[in-house]
């Protein structure tokens, strides 16, 4: 067999006669202290196919890409990274005894006779992979926002006949979004999420320059009892075909099986698993626990080590189980900050190990922000992309951070941001309701084609 297949939340399986390559293969149960569960089954035969692959290739660290509970499941194949800066999840890998080989950046790389990868690492510490099979190419965005990829991906797709986007889009259910402000309302409103989704991911593939888009990189449900409220984010399958525009790239099924010798497209309809909820105990939570006074250096140096958030933020405030504890970061800022609240078992693990997006991820900490409109981009970047994960905490190490990435890629970085500015400049003074705004979606989409 000579194809790929798309199954379980964010995993390609591409095939040379044998499984050769899979991405992001979270195959066990659980995420993000149990948060998160898979929403379809893997089938059998796939998942066969996971664990005999070649080659298993993971974008970033999050733990519905990278799982550490799945990795012994994967040890037939040897790891394939992308080219982070700092090699955190490399220097684990290589700890835990796993072979890991790093890709380099922009470089095709041949991993069978008839497949080979391109990789395409950013500052966010998330990656982009390209997957030629037989000459039709796979586009494996996930869930990276984009910082100059797109740019050089769409010219080498003019290269293809055929070519497929596998990219989350869906309603904010991947992202943080237990949020509030100092009253307790929700920042959050879930109406105004749920819009179509179909003719976003069709614009996203005119800007890679794809003919086919696979709804991707979303396919989970939220199980704990703490963060059930987030499956109303939970797009239901036929809610990524609604509304596709018709002159649009080919919306086709999310689980599918793609021959790439004849190109005929078989959907794959695995079965949707039982949603059963579960207390925070059962991961080893509790939120009567309270913070111990062990704890609190640690909180203090993990927040006031990001030297970013003092020119951003007058305070962060952390609560568990009642006791809260403030670190006070500028007093310039004195009303600026935000308020995080959380079991204690959790929250400490994730300060401990540095992981603090799992537990923004996991929606069930509750946020409140103070003076201030969102985590981004002050926030989530600089903790948990930049220090986290690449290992940057000080203005210094930001500056060369930073340099290193545009260093990489001048030109993409620049032609990306010329687009996004022009786009955000556009979106100001042009109504999305107005008739010039609907021409000028039209004359995307079809200069998209022409490019």
């Amino acid at each position: 067999m000579l194809a790929f297949e798309t199954i379980g939340s964010a995993t390609i399986i591409a095939y040379d006669d044998v499984p050769v390559l899979t991405t992001d293969a979270w195959i066990n149960d659980d995420a993000y202290f149990g948060a998160w569960t898979h929403d379809y089954e893997i089938p059998p035969a796939q998942m066969d196919a996971i664990r005999r692959a070649k080659f298993h290739w993971f974008s970033h660290g999050h733990p519905d890409h990278l799982n550490v509970d799945a990795l012994p499941m994967l040890t037939n194949g040897q790891f394939l990274l992308s080219d982070h800066y700092g090699g955190r999840i490399l220097r684990d890998l290589v700890a835990a005894g796993h072979s890991v080989r790093v890709l380099r950046d922009r470089v095709w790389e041949q991993l069978s006779p008839r497949i080979r990868v391109c990789s395409f690492a950013n500052q966010n510490q998330d990656s982009v992979l390209l997957i030629d099979i037989n000459g039709r190419l796979v586009i494996d965005a996930n869930d990276s926002p984009d910082y100059g990829a797109a740019w050089h991906i769409r010219r080498i797709a003019k290269r293809y006949r055929d070519v497929y986007l596998c990219q989350l889009h869906g309603w904010g259910g991947a992202d943080m979004l237990n949020l509030y402000d100092p009253s307790g309302r929700a920042l959050t409103d879930i109406a105004a999420k749920r819009r179509p989704i179909a003719p976003r991911a069709q614009r996203a593939a005119v800007q890679f320059g794809a003919n086919h888009v696979i709804p991707f990189s979303s396919f989970h449900r939220f199980q704990r009892e703490d963060s059930a409220w987030a499956n109303a984010l939970v797009p239901e399958l036929s809610d990524y075909q609604a509304d596709a525009n018709p002159h649009g790239p080919q919306m086709l099924p999310a689980f599918v099986r793609v021959d790439c010798e004849t190109d005929r497209v078989e959907k794959i309809e695995p079965r949707r698993l039982p949603l059963a909820l579960r207390k925070p105990e059962d991961f080893g939570d509790n939120w009567s626990d309270p913070l111990e006074d062990a704890d609190l250096p640690k909180i203090e140096h993990y927040f006031k080590s990001r030297e970013h958030l003092a020119r951003h933020f007058g305070f962060i405030e952390v609560k568990a189980g009642g006791r809260s504890h403030a670190v006070r970061l500028n007093p310039a800022l004195k009303d600026v900050g935000i308020t995080f609240e959380a079991p204690r078992g959790s929250l400490m693990t994730c300060i401990d190990f540095e992981i603090f997006d799992d537990l923004l991820i996991a929606n069930y900490m509750k946020t409140t922000l103070h003076g201030v409109e969102s985590l981004y981009p002050d926030f989530s970047p600089y903790v948990c992309k930049f220090a986290d994960n690449g290992g940057v905490k000080s203005e210094q190490e930001l500056a060369r951070y930073f340099h290193h990435y545009v260093m990489r890629d001048p030109l993409g970085v620049m032609m990306t941001r010329f687009a996004t500015n022009t786009e955000q400049l556009f979106r100001r003074f042009v109504s999305e309701e107005s008739a010039m705004f609907r021409t000028a979606k039209k004359a995307y989409y079809l200069l998209g084609k022409r490019a």
